[in-house]
Protein backbone atom coordinates (compact mmCIF):
# COMPACT_ATOMS: atom_id res chain seq x y z
CA UNK A 1 0.00 0.00 0.00
CA UNK A 2 1.47 3.55 -1.02
CA UNK A 3 -0.32 7.17 -0.26
CA UNK A 4 1.21 10.42 0.45
CA UNK A 5 1.03 13.22 2.78
CA UNK A 6 2.49 16.31 3.10
CA UNK A 7 3.67 16.19 6.86
CA UNK A 8 4.75 12.62 8.50
CA UNK A 9 5.32 12.71 12.33
CA UNK A 10 7.14 9.89 13.68
CA UNK A 11 6.38 9.41 17.43
CA UNK A 12 3.44 10.60 18.90
CA UNK A 13 4.09 11.77 22.47
CA UNK A 14 3.65 15.42 23.95
CA UNK A 15 6.19 16.56 20.98
CA UNK A 16 4.65 14.69 18.43
CA UNK A 17 0.94 14.68 18.80
CA UNK A 18 1.38 18.46 19.21
CA UNK A 19 3.41 18.80 15.86
CA UNK A 20 0.59 16.79 14.26
CA UNK A 21 -2.70 18.79 15.81
CA UNK A 22 -1.04 22.20 15.25
CA UNK A 23 -0.20 21.42 11.47
CA UNK A 24 -3.67 20.18 10.75
CA UNK A 25 -5.37 23.11 12.51
CA UNK A 26 -2.94 25.10 10.05
CA UNK A 27 -4.63 23.39 7.00
CA UNK A 28 -2.19 20.81 6.34
CA UNK A 29 -2.36 17.17 5.51
CA UNK A 30 -0.93 15.16 8.37
CA UNK A 31 -0.18 11.13 9.06
CA UNK A 32 0.86 10.47 12.55
CA UNK A 33 2.85 7.30 12.82
CA UNK A 34 3.75 5.36 16.52
CA UNK A 35 3.53 2.12 17.97
CA UNK A 36 0.50 2.66 20.40
CA UNK A 37 -2.94 3.11 19.47
CA UNK A 38 -3.36 6.25 20.69
CA UNK A 39 -1.35 8.92 20.69
CA UNK A 40 0.34 9.43 24.55
CA UNK A 41 4.21 8.11 24.31
CA UNK A 42 6.21 8.19 26.84
CA UNK A 43 4.99 10.78 28.92
CA UNK A 44 1.40 9.13 29.15
CA UNK A 45 1.63 5.98 28.87
CA UNK A 46 4.86 5.66 30.82
CA UNK A 47 5.91 8.47 32.41
CA UNK A 48 4.78 11.67 33.71
CA UNK A 49 1.30 10.69 33.74
CA UNK A 50 1.30 7.26 35.75
CA UNK A 51 3.95 8.82 38.04
CA UNK A 52 1.85 11.46 39.08
CA UNK A 53 -1.20 10.10 39.59
CA UNK A 54 0.80 7.37 41.83
CA UNK A 55 2.28 10.69 43.68
CA UNK A 56 -1.09 12.15 44.38
CA UNK A 57 -1.75 8.67 45.98
CA UNK A 58 1.49 9.23 47.84
CA UNK A 59 0.69 12.53 48.69
CA UNK A 60 -2.83 11.52 50.31
CA UNK A 61 -1.00 8.81 52.50
CA UNK A 62 1.27 11.61 53.79
CA UNK A 63 -1.14 13.86 54.63
CA UNK A 64 -3.17 11.42 56.36
CA UNK A 65 -0.13 10.39 58.63
CA UNK A 66 0.68 13.74 59.01
CA UNK A 67 -3.03 14.41 60.55
CA UNK A 68 -2.49 13.74 64.23
CA UNK A 69 -0.27 16.79 64.04
CA UNK A 70 -3.58 18.61 63.44
CA UNK A 71 -5.89 17.30 65.71
CA UNK A 72 -7.05 14.44 63.57
CA UNK A 73 -6.47 11.04 63.27
CA UNK A 74 -7.32 8.20 60.61
CA UNK A 75 -6.37 4.46 60.23
CA UNK A 76 -3.25 3.73 58.84
CA UNK A 77 -4.16 3.57 55.31
CA UNK A 78 -5.19 -0.28 54.06
CA UNK A 79 -3.71 0.01 50.51
CA UNK A 80 -5.74 -2.32 47.59
CA UNK A 81 -2.96 -2.39 44.91
CA UNK A 82 -4.75 -4.19 42.26
CA UNK A 83 -7.21 -1.12 42.37
CA UNK A 84 -4.87 1.49 42.80
CA UNK A 85 -3.44 -0.18 39.39
CA UNK A 86 -6.51 -0.29 37.74
CA UNK A 87 -6.91 3.79 38.75
CA UNK A 88 -3.88 4.74 37.40
CA UNK A 89 -4.66 2.48 34.11
CA UNK A 90 -7.65 4.27 33.85
CA UNK A 91 -6.28 7.77 33.96
CA UNK A 92 -3.99 6.83 31.09
CA UNK A 93 -6.18 5.15 28.91
CA UNK A 94 -8.79 8.32 29.27
CA UNK A 95 -6.16 10.79 28.39
CA UNK A 96 -4.98 8.63 25.40
CA UNK A 97 -8.35 7.73 24.23
CA UNK A 98 -9.24 11.74 24.70
CA UNK A 99 -6.14 12.34 22.27
CA UNK A 100 -7.35 9.79 19.90
CA UNK A 101 -10.49 11.30 19.67
CA UNK A 102 -8.87 14.95 19.03
CA UNK A 103 -6.53 13.53 16.40
CA UNK A 104 -10.00 12.08 14.31
CA UNK A 105 -11.70 15.32 14.77
CA UNK A 106 -8.44 17.35 12.91
CA UNK A 107 -8.25 14.81 10.27
CA UNK A 108 -4.99 13.37 11.31
CA UNK A 109 -4.00 10.49 9.43
CA UNK A 110 -3.39 7.78 12.70
CA UNK A 111 -1.11 4.97 11.38
CA UNK A 112 -0.43 2.54 14.20
CA UNK A 113 3.00 1.13 13.42
CA UNK A 114 7.38 1.21 12.98
CA UNK A 115 8.45 3.70 10.72
CA UNK A 116 11.83 3.24 9.02
CA UNK A 117 13.10 5.45 5.80
CA UNK A 118 13.72 4.31 2.45
CA UNK A 119 15.24 7.98 1.49
CA UNK A 120 14.46 11.66 2.55
CA UNK A 121 11.10 11.54 0.72
CA UNK A 122 9.84 7.97 1.51
CA UNK A 123 8.67 6.30 4.47
CA UNK A 124 8.32 2.47 4.84
CA UNK A 125 5.97 1.61 7.79
CA UNK A 126 5.12 -1.96 9.24
CA UNK A 127 1.85 -2.19 10.68
CA UNK A 128 -0.24 -5.24 11.74
CA UNK A 129 -1.67 -4.99 8.28
CA UNK A 130 1.26 -5.75 6.29
CA UNK A 131 4.22 -3.20 5.32
CA UNK A 132 2.88 0.07 3.85
CA UNK A 133 4.45 3.00 2.21
CA UNK A 134 4.34 7.23 2.68
CA UNK A 135 5.91 9.81 0.61
CA UNK A 136 6.08 12.63 2.13
CA UNK A 137 7.08 16.21 1.94
CA UNK A 138 8.12 17.17 5.27
CA UNK A 139 8.79 14.93 8.59
CA UNK A 140 9.05 15.58 11.95
CA UNK A 141 11.10 13.08 13.60
CA UNK A 142 9.22 12.90 17.53
CA UNK A 143 10.57 9.59 19.10
CA UNK A 144 11.61 10.11 22.23
CA UNK A 145 13.84 8.49 24.85
CA UNK A 146 14.20 5.52 26.83
CA UNK A 147 15.49 4.50 30.40
CA UNK A 148 19.48 4.55 30.68
CA UNK A 149 21.14 1.45 31.81
CA UNK A 150 23.51 0.31 33.78
CA UNK A 151 26.12 -2.74 32.31
CA UNK A 152 26.80 -5.55 34.66
CA UNK A 153 23.51 -5.87 36.53
CA UNK A 154 21.36 -8.98 36.65
CA UNK A 155 19.36 -9.72 34.08
CA UNK A 156 16.26 -10.42 37.05
CA UNK A 157 12.69 -9.28 36.84
CA UNK A 158 14.05 -7.47 40.67
CA UNK A 159 15.78 -5.14 37.93
CA UNK A 160 13.52 -2.84 37.72
CA UNK A 161 13.39 0.81 35.10
CA UNK A 162 10.81 3.44 35.15
CA UNK A 163 8.68 1.41 33.21
CA UNK A 164 8.71 -1.63 35.37
CA UNK A 165 8.48 0.67 38.74
CA UNK A 166 5.08 1.95 37.02
CA UNK A 167 3.63 -0.90 36.43
CA UNK A 168 3.71 -1.60 40.04
CA UNK A 169 3.81 -5.30 40.34
CA UNK A 170 3.96 -5.41 44.21
CA UNK A 171 5.26 -3.04 46.81
CA UNK A 172 8.83 -4.58 47.85
CA UNK A 173 9.67 -4.62 51.60
CA UNK A 174 12.95 -3.22 50.74
CA UNK A 175 13.65 -0.95 47.47
CA UNK A 176 16.92 0.40 46.28
CA UNK A 177 16.74 3.02 44.17
CA UNK A 178 20.32 3.52 42.14
CA UNK A 179 20.31 7.86 40.76
CA UNK A 180 19.35 10.16 43.09
CA UNK A 181 17.43 12.16 40.19
CA UNK A 182 14.42 13.42 39.24
CA UNK A 183 12.83 9.92 38.45
CA UNK A 184 14.63 8.22 41.15
CA UNK A 185 13.23 10.24 43.60
CA UNK A 186 9.79 10.83 42.83
CA UNK A 187 9.06 7.32 42.26
CA UNK A 188 11.13 6.20 45.68
CA UNK A 189 8.57 8.53 47.00
CA UNK A 190 5.99 6.42 45.68
CA UNK A 191 6.82 3.08 47.17
CA UNK A 192 8.10 4.53 50.75
CA UNK A 193 4.57 5.89 51.12
CA UNK A 194 2.96 2.33 50.13
CA UNK A 195 5.02 0.99 52.73
CA UNK A 196 8.62 -0.18 50.97
CA UNK A 197 11.91 0.64 53.15
CA UNK A 198 13.64 3.08 50.31
CA UNK A 199 16.97 3.22 49.96
CA UNK A 200 18.58 5.94 47.40
CA UNK A 201 22.02 5.43 45.90
CA UNK A 202 23.67 8.01 44.20
CA UNK A 203 27.33 8.22 42.64
CA UNK A 204 27.55 12.78 43.07
CA UNK A 205 27.68 14.05 46.50
CA UNK A 206 24.06 15.62 46.45
CA UNK A 207 21.05 14.47 45.34
CA UNK A 208 19.34 15.69 41.91
CA UNK A 209 22.51 17.06 40.67
CA UNK A 210 22.75 20.24 38.42
CA UNK A 211 19.70 21.71 40.57
CA UNK A 212 20.67 24.35 43.01
CA UNK A 213 21.80 23.12 46.44
CA UNK A 214 19.45 25.60 48.67
CA UNK A 215 16.43 24.34 47.38
CA UNK A 216 17.60 20.44 47.28
CA UNK A 217 18.62 20.76 51.11
CA UNK A 218 15.10 21.21 51.95
CA UNK A 219 13.85 18.08 50.03
CA UNK A 220 16.87 16.17 51.15
CA UNK A 221 16.33 16.70 54.61
CA UNK A 222 12.80 15.76 54.40
CA UNK A 223 13.84 12.57 52.28
CA UNK A 224 16.29 11.27 54.67
CA UNK A 225 12.99 10.91 57.32
CA UNK A 226 11.05 9.16 54.77
CA UNK A 227 13.77 6.88 53.32
CA UNK A 228 15.56 3.80 55.60
CA UNK A 229 19.02 5.36 53.27
CA UNK A 230 20.41 7.97 51.07
CA UNK A 231 24.25 7.00 50.28
CA UNK A 232 25.93 9.54 48.32
CA UNK A 233 29.07 9.44 46.78
CA UNK A 234 29.23 5.86 46.45
CA UNK A 235 28.31 3.54 43.53
CA UNK A 236 27.07 -0.01 42.92
CA UNK A 237 30.41 -2.31 43.45
CA UNK A 238 28.53 -5.59 42.51
CA UNK A 239 24.90 -7.19 42.50
CA UNK A 240 23.91 -10.66 42.60
CA UNK A 241 20.95 -12.63 42.82
CA UNK A 242 20.49 -15.05 44.86
CA UNK A 243 16.89 -16.75 46.57
CA UNK A 244 15.71 -13.82 49.09
CA UNK A 245 16.58 -10.97 46.77
CA UNK A 246 19.30 -9.08 45.08
CA UNK A 247 22.56 -8.71 47.12
CA UNK A 248 24.68 -5.52 46.24
CA UNK A 249 27.67 -4.37 47.71
CA UNK A 250 28.75 -0.52 47.62
CA UNK A 251 31.59 1.57 47.06
CA UNK A 252 32.01 4.85 49.07
CA UNK A 253 33.37 6.87 51.44
CA UNK A 254 32.27 5.57 54.85
CA UNK A 255 30.33 2.72 53.46
CA UNK A 256 29.25 -0.68 55.16
CA UNK A 257 31.15 -2.84 52.83
CA UNK A 258 29.27 -5.71 53.92
CA UNK A 259 26.46 -6.47 50.82
CA UNK A 260 22.66 -5.27 51.91
CA UNK A 261 19.64 -7.55 50.57
CA UNK A 262 17.06 -6.17 48.28
CA UNK A 263 13.41 -7.06 47.04
CA UNK A 264 13.86 -4.85 44.34
CA UNK A 265 16.25 -2.80 43.12
CA UNK A 266 14.96 0.65 40.49
CA UNK A 267 17.49 2.01 37.81
CA UNK A 268 17.07 5.41 37.46
CA UNK A 269 20.36 6.79 35.86
CA UNK A 270 18.91 8.94 33.05
CA UNK A 271 17.40 8.65 29.49
CA UNK A 272 19.21 7.96 26.38
CA UNK A 273 17.27 9.91 22.86
CA UNK A 274 15.93 7.22 20.59
CA UNK A 275 17.51 8.64 17.80
CA UNK A 276 18.52 5.31 15.81
CA UNK A 277 14.93 5.34 14.04
CA UNK A 278 15.39 2.59 11.32
CA UNK A 279 17.12 3.96 7.83
CA UNK A 280 17.86 7.54 9.17
CA UNK A 281 21.35 7.15 7.71
CA UNK A 282 19.66 6.82 3.99
CA UNK A 283 19.26 10.63 4.85
CA UNK A 284 21.14 13.71 5.41
CA UNK A 285 20.36 13.63 9.19
CA UNK A 286 23.16 13.72 11.62
CA UNK A 287 23.65 12.46 15.09
CA UNK A 288 26.29 13.43 17.82
CA UNK A 289 28.33 12.00 19.50
CA UNK A 290 25.60 11.95 22.90
CA UNK A 291 23.46 10.29 20.64
CA UNK A 292 20.70 13.40 19.95
CA UNK A 293 19.99 14.07 16.31
CA UNK A 294 21.14 17.70 15.64
CA UNK A 295 18.93 20.22 15.28
CA UNK A 296 18.76 24.36 14.03
CA UNK A 297 16.95 26.88 15.72
CA UNK A 298 14.03 26.19 13.72
CA UNK A 299 14.13 22.29 14.71
CA UNK A 300 15.29 21.47 11.31
CA UNK A 301 17.75 18.74 10.48
CA UNK A 302 20.69 18.60 7.88
CA UNK A 303 18.68 17.04 5.65
CA UNK A 304 15.96 20.24 4.38
CA UNK A 305 12.66 18.05 4.26
CA UNK A 306 13.38 16.19 8.04
CA UNK A 307 12.51 17.82 11.46
CA UNK A 308 13.05 16.59 15.00
CA UNK A 309 11.90 18.13 18.20
CA UNK A 310 11.75 16.72 21.65
CA UNK A 311 13.99 14.28 23.73
CA UNK A 312 15.73 12.73 20.81
CA UNK A 313 17.24 16.27 20.05
CA UNK A 314 18.74 17.08 23.72
CA UNK A 315 18.14 18.41 26.69
CA UNK A 316 16.52 19.00 29.02
CA UNK A 317 14.05 16.26 28.35
CA UNK A 318 11.19 17.67 29.39
CA UNK A 319 7.59 16.80 27.89
CA UNK A 320 6.43 21.17 27.79
CA UNK A 321 10.20 21.75 26.00
CA UNK A 322 8.93 19.24 23.48
CA UNK A 323 5.55 20.83 23.01
CA UNK A 324 6.50 23.98 22.31
CA UNK A 325 9.74 22.71 19.64
CA UNK A 326 6.78 21.19 17.55
CA UNK A 327 4.89 24.52 17.30
CA UNK A 328 8.45 26.08 16.22
CA UNK A 329 9.15 22.98 13.99
CA UNK A 330 5.69 23.18 12.11
CA UNK A 331 5.84 27.00 11.57
CA UNK A 332 9.18 26.43 10.05
CA UNK A 333 7.92 24.20 7.48
CA UNK A 334 4.66 26.27 6.93
CA UNK A 335 7.21 28.84 5.99
CA UNK A 336 7.01 31.32 9.16
CA UNK A 337 10.20 32.57 10.13
CA UNK A 338 10.40 31.12 13.88
CA UNK A 339 13.51 30.04 16.25
CA UNK A 340 13.11 27.96 19.67
CA UNK A 341 14.60 30.14 21.66
CA UNK A 342 13.32 30.38 25.08
CA UNK A 343 14.43 32.41 28.34
CA UNK A 344 12.99 30.24 31.14
CA UNK A 345 12.36 25.95 30.54
CA UNK A 346 10.34 25.20 33.45
CA UNK A 347 11.49 21.86 35.84
CA UNK A 348 9.83 20.81 38.44
CA UNK A 349 10.77 17.38 40.58
CA UNK A 350 6.88 16.23 41.67
CA UNK A 351 8.37 15.38 44.98
CA UNK A 352 7.55 16.35 48.55
CA UNK A 353 8.19 18.88 48.93
CA UNK A 354 8.12 20.28 45.10
CA UNK A 355 11.09 21.81 44.10
CA UNK A 356 10.42 23.82 40.66
CA UNK A 357 12.97 26.57 38.96
CA UNK A 358 13.07 28.39 35.67
CA UNK A 359 15.64 30.96 33.85
CA UNK A 360 19.02 31.23 35.23
CA UNK A 361 20.09 28.83 38.60
CA UNK A 362 22.39 30.20 41.15
CA UNK A 363 24.24 27.26 39.84
CA UNK A 364 24.77 28.14 36.22
CA UNK A 365 25.40 31.98 37.27
CA UNK A 366 28.46 31.03 39.20
CA UNK A 367 29.69 29.30 36.21
CA UNK A 368 29.02 31.86 33.81
CA UNK A 369 30.75 34.80 36.08
CA UNK A 370 27.25 36.06 36.37
CA UNK A 371 26.69 38.56 39.03
CA UNK A 372 23.25 38.47 40.40
CA UNK A 373 21.38 39.40 43.45
CA UNK A 374 19.18 36.63 44.96
CA UNK A 375 15.85 37.75 46.92
CA UNK A 376 14.53 35.06 49.27
CA UNK A 377 11.12 34.99 51.25
CA UNK A 378 11.28 31.90 53.64
CA UNK A 379 7.51 30.14 53.66
CA UNK A 380 7.69 30.09 57.67
CA UNK A 381 6.88 33.86 57.48
CA UNK A 382 3.80 33.07 55.24
CA UNK A 383 0.41 32.91 56.85
CA UNK A 384 -0.48 29.89 54.11
CA UNK A 385 2.12 27.64 54.62
CA UNK A 386 1.51 28.31 58.32
CA UNK A 387 -2.57 27.04 57.66
CA UNK A 388 -0.69 23.49 56.01
CA UNK A 389 1.84 23.16 58.75
CA UNK A 390 4.32 23.33 55.70
CA UNK A 391 6.62 25.99 56.37
CA UNK A 392 9.91 24.12 55.61
CA UNK A 393 9.42 25.86 51.99
CA UNK A 394 11.34 29.45 50.34
CA UNK A 395 11.01 31.08 47.45
CA UNK A 396 13.69 32.90 45.70
CA UNK A 397 14.15 35.10 42.47
CA UNK A 398 17.41 35.76 41.13
CA UNK A 399 18.01 39.42 39.88
CA UNK A 400 20.33 41.65 37.56
CA UNK A 401 21.55 44.16 40.48
CA UNK A 402 21.32 47.15 37.80
CA UNK A 403 18.97 46.37 35.47
CA UNK A 404 16.87 45.16 38.26
CA UNK A 405 15.46 42.04 35.90
CA UNK A 406 14.17 39.02 37.25
CA UNK A 407 16.67 36.50 35.53
CA UNK A 408 15.71 33.28 37.64
CA UNK A 409 13.02 31.85 39.87
CA UNK A 410 13.51 28.75 42.31
CA UNK A 411 10.89 27.39 44.69
CA UNK A 412 10.62 24.57 47.27
CA UNK A 413 7.56 23.94 48.82
CA UNK A 414 4.26 21.67 48.50
CA UNK A 415 3.08 22.79 45.33
CA UNK A 416 6.08 24.25 43.98
CA UNK A 417 5.35 23.06 40.64
CA UNK A 418 2.22 25.29 40.17
CA UNK A 419 3.81 28.24 41.45
CA UNK A 420 6.66 28.14 39.01
CA UNK A 421 4.20 29.70 35.50
CA UNK A 422 4.25 32.77 37.10
CA UNK A 423 8.21 32.87 37.08
CA UNK A 424 8.48 31.53 33.92
CA UNK A 425 6.34 34.54 32.54
CA UNK A 426 8.21 37.21 34.59
CA UNK A 427 11.81 35.73 32.84
CA UNK A 428 10.00 35.57 29.35
CA UNK A 429 8.47 39.15 29.55
CA UNK A 430 11.84 40.09 31.37
CA UNK A 431 10.13 41.73 34.23
CA UNK A 432 11.46 43.90 36.51
CA UNK A 433 11.28 43.55 40.30
CA UNK A 434 9.46 46.62 40.78
CA UNK A 435 6.81 44.25 38.45
CA UNK A 436 6.75 41.57 40.06
CA UNK A 437 6.38 43.70 43.51
CA UNK A 438 3.34 45.80 42.68
CA UNK A 439 1.47 43.08 41.29
CA UNK A 440 -1.52 42.23 43.88
CA UNK A 441 -0.76 38.64 44.48
CA UNK A 442 -4.70 37.13 46.58
CA UNK A 443 -4.43 36.44 50.56
CA UNK A 444 -3.57 34.04 51.83
CA UNK A 445 -1.77 32.16 49.42
CA UNK A 446 1.63 30.40 48.45
CA UNK A 447 1.82 32.44 45.48
CA UNK A 448 2.21 35.69 47.75
CA UNK A 449 5.75 34.16 48.34
CA UNK A 450 6.87 35.49 44.91
CA UNK A 451 5.44 38.81 45.49
CA UNK A 452 7.16 38.83 48.86
CA UNK A 453 11.10 37.57 46.98
CA UNK A 454 10.51 40.82 45.16
CA UNK A 455 9.88 42.78 48.16
CA UNK A 456 12.81 41.53 50.25
CA UNK A 457 14.95 42.69 46.87
CA UNK A 458 14.15 46.11 48.04
CA UNK A 459 14.12 45.61 51.33
CA UNK A 460 10.48 46.13 52.04
CA UNK A 461 9.04 42.50 52.54
CA UNK A 462 5.89 43.18 54.97
CA UNK A 463 6.37 40.12 56.67
CA UNK A 464 10.52 39.54 56.93
CA UNK A 465 12.76 42.24 58.23
CA UNK A 466 15.39 42.50 55.95
CA UNK A 467 16.26 46.04 55.25
CA UNK A 468 18.36 46.94 52.04
CA UNK A 469 21.97 46.96 52.36
CA UNK A 470 23.39 50.78 51.15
Amino acid sequence: MSDTTQLVVIGAGPGGYAAAFYAADLGMQVTLVDREPNPGGVCLYRGCIPSKALLHVAKLIGEARHAPALGVTFGEPRIDLAALRAWKDGVVQKLTGGLGQLGRQRKVTFVQGTASFENARTLSIETADGPRRLAFAHAVIATGSRPATIPGLPDSPRVLDSTGGLALADVPARLLVIGGGYIGLELGSVYAALGSKVSVVEMMPGLLPGADRDLVNVLARRMETVCEAIMLNTKVAEMREGKKGLEVRFEGEGVDPTPQMYDKVLVAVGRKPNSAVPGLERTGVQVDERGFIVVDERRATADPTIFAIGDVVGEPMLAHKASHEARVAVEAIAGEKVAFEPRAIPAVVFTDPEIAWCGLTETEAKKQGRKVEVARFPWAALGRAITLDRPEGFTKLLIDPEAERVLGVGIVGVGAGELIAEGVLAVEMAALATDVKLSIHPHPTLSETIMEAAEVFFGQSTHVYRPKRK
